[in-house]
């Protein structure tokens, strides 16, 4: 199961979507303005979980318990979802819908995709914010705010601001300075009361991305020389001396990348300028890296090394407005 996807008893995969289908052609597809029922039931997140005494097998047969430790439990299908500590309080997937009903609700915001990976432990929604961003004349940049949680212990509530690419779907993951992009939420008692604060977070998304379309309009109108490509790009990618197979895979990321700036989606408006390192970094990382398991892209575009990526690129980016 390549996707990660949660498949439910009756074969669905555990995601809803609105709009074109997933790349990998799974889940149910939904109209716009679904009320957060229909999200629960269709994404497949209408279930809750429990933290339940955790006990080890002695002597192949008394049951001991764990002290300190529990885990985590899907009810409706007794899956185990992790291990966790006393002080880990269960945010259930109501209290995500209940942070995002608020904005569909007021018609602030539309229900994109949502869904649950591996056996539910980790859930995600994604929903559309109005208007959008227009870099240049051509290139259009919509709003998005992600909200992940994991059931297993494995990290926070997170509710971060997501600029998304029409033009090939690229999530562009804009790490602006400070911590205003992205709540934290961690799982203890007061978690779900501390998620209805985070509606504080869409009182900055006009400033937050007001300062981005002006950075963003910046970049494309700054013009890169070759050798300040070429400088980029080794500064992104750099070689590791201490690993000699290394060459080669550094030398074909930077090659990659260099070919998608002069001929990746949007180049022909975007090649020559800061903003088309960014935006060929962008589709590198969410559309070739990881091409042979979509898994590990998912992951990577959303929470990790991709994500890494695309933050340097655009900090790398911002220094040669500098200059």
């Amino acid at each position: 199961m390549p996707h990660n996807l949660n498949i439910r008893a009756n074969g669905k995969a555990s995601m809803m979507y609105v709009g074109e289908p997933a790349w990998h052609g799974l889940g149910v597809q939904l109209p716009n303005l679904a009320t957060s029922a229909e999200v629960m039931e269709h994404a497949g997140l209408d279930y809750t979980v429990t933290k339940q005494l955790l006990y080890t097998l002695a002597d192949k047969k008394r049951l001991v318990e764990v002290p300190d430790n529990f885990c985590t439990v899907r009810t409706d299908t007794n899956a185990v979802l992790g291990v966790v500590g006393d002080r880990y309080s269960v945010v259930q997937n109501s209290d995500a819908f209940t942070f995002f009903d608020a904005l569909v609700g007021d018609g602030e915001a539309i229900y994109e995709t949502a869904g649950a990976l591996g056996r539910g432990e980790r859930i995600w929604l994604l929903a559309k914010l109005p208007s959008f961003i227009r870099i240049g004349k051509n290139d259009i940049i919509n709003k998005y705010l992600l909200l992940t949680n994991a059931h297993d212990g494995s990290s926070v509530v997170k509710c971060k601001l997501t600029p998304i690419r029409v033009v090939c779907q690229n999530t562009l993951s804009v790490a602006l300075a400070g911590s205003e992009q992205e709540v934290r939420i961690r799982h203890t008692p007061n978690a779900a009361d501390k998620l209805k604060e985070a509606h504080k977070l869409l009182g900055l998304t006009n400033q937050l991305y007001q300062q981005l379309d002006v950075i963003l309009n910046r970049m494309q109108l700054r013009k890169v020389s070759n050798k300040e490509l070429l400088d980029y790009v080794c500064r992104l990618v750099p070689d590791n001396p201490d690993v000699e197979k290394n060459h080669t895979r550094t030398g074909n990321i930077r090659e990659k990348i260099l070919e998608l700036y002069e001929t990746g989606a949007g180049a022909e408006w975007t090649r020559g300028t800061a903003f088309g390192l960014v935006n060929a970094v962008s589709e590198f990382t969410d559309h070739l890296q990881h091409t042979g398991n979509p898994e590990k892209r998912l992951k990577s575009v959303w929470f990790g090394s991709g994500l890494g990526l695309k933050e340097k690129a655009f900090s790398q980016a911002l220094e040669l407005l500098k200059n």
